[in-house]
């Protein structure tokens, strides 16, 4: 079944907000520029854009904090790369497949998303609405991702030009102690992503980062 549900999920092509388009994924990248862009885009803090979201979804896998993307159409965009080819389209560049990576990524989500697999062996949903709740839980962490990125930028321009910039955002979500897991609040968020009663429009997942390989296993 892993296998199956696997090579359906590489042919799907995740969405995020526009709002984003400009303001973090070419910032970062060049994404858009196609495979004779110039010098001044190798300089880039990353290569194609699919990296720009592959980061702002473990921002939001380590964070454990979803953002539901706009309803409004107009206002998504597709990334543009099917999963699938993620990573070996770069050649000018020496890039590999991420193939782990995509792995790793499929893994996190099976164990993130609320799936009756016991549903899907008796026919009684289809492989095809498991990938779409797995692409939907994906959307909202890269989104939640996103908007933790820009964040960032508005309060440091130059945060992310330090080599350990990612790194260092990934092991703050890393819990110190017993007291520190699952304790967060809409004061941590961005202010554009608290209601106006003060309360927060991200969804909290339950679990941890950490336990992620546990509950693949029991899968």
């Amino acid at each position: 079944m892993k296998d199956s549900l696997l090579a359906l999920f590489g042919k799907r092509n995740p969405e995020y907000e526009v709002q984003y388009d400009e303001s973090v994924v070419k910032l970062f990248s060049d994404y858009g520029k196609g495979s004779n862009s110039g010098s001044s885009d190798r300089a880039k803090i990353l290569g194609a854009g699919y990296e720009v979201y592959i980061m702002a979804f473990f921002i939001g896998l380590y964070a454990n904090k979803k953002l539901p993307l706009t309803t409004d159409s107009s206002k998504r965009k597709i990334l543009g790369q099917p999963i699938m080819y993620w990573g070996n389209q770069e050649n000018r560049k020496d890039r590999k497949s991420y193939n782990k990576i995509v792995d790793y990524i499929f893994v996190s989500l099976v164990a993130r998303t609320e799936i009756n697999f016991m549903d899907l062996e008796k026919g009684t949903i289809t492989a095809r609405s498991v990938i779409d709740q797995l692409i939907d839980t994906m959307e909202q962490y890269a989104n939640y991702g996103f908007a933790y990125m820009l964040e960032k930028l508005d309060e440091a321009p130059g945060y992310f030009y330090n080599n350990e910039a990612f790194l260092a955002i990934f092991t703050s979500f890393i819990p110190q102690n017993e007291e520190e897991t699952k304790t967060w609040s809409s004061d941590d968020l961005p202010d554009e992503l608290s209601t106006e009663n003060g309360e927060s429009s991200v969804k909290e997942d339950k679990g941890s980062i950490l336990n992620v390989d546990d509950e693949a296993d029991e899968l």
